[in-house]
């Protein structure tokens, strides 16, 4: 085994294998308060679109000394499960106005061809008068 690894074949391998100097890994180290002021400037944008109170608490909390996102985190999921509860409850709203919208136009096409017959009536009763 020593002579496999004096052997100049080896050596050439190996130095293949170490990184030159042309090639380098950098590694980039985000800070966290770099990422929370990203967010808020994000959050701040969105709420003033929306004007929406959830997102001003959010951004409230992002602007604490708080160490951690975990009651951020928390707000936004409570904040999703809110808005798909709302979001039922609007889809069910909606199916329930386009069923009466339809019997709406039911009774008004029903109404509308006895008031049409009625007039054939009256016009023939004064006809035969």
């Amino acid at each position: 085994t020593v002579k496999v690894l004096n052997d100049d074949d080896a050596l050439e391998l190996f130095k293949k294998t170490l990184p030159s100097a042309g090639s380098s890994l950098v590694q980039l180290k985000v800070r966290s308060t770099s990422q929370q002021s990203r967010a808020l400037k994000i959050l701040r944008g969105a709420a003033a679109a929306s004007k929406s109170p959830e997102l001003d608490l959010i951004a409230l909390a992002l602007r604490g000394k708080a160490p951690g996102f975990e009651k951020i985190v928390k707000m936004i999921d409570d904040m999703v499960v809110n808005l798909k509860k709302e979001q039922q409850g609007d889809d069910a709203k909606k199916e329930y106005c386009e069923a009466q919208l339809d019997q709406a136009e039911d009774k008004k096409k029903a109404l509308e061809n006895s008031l049409s017959d009625s007039e054939a009536a009256v016009s023939e009763m004064e006809g035969s008068i």
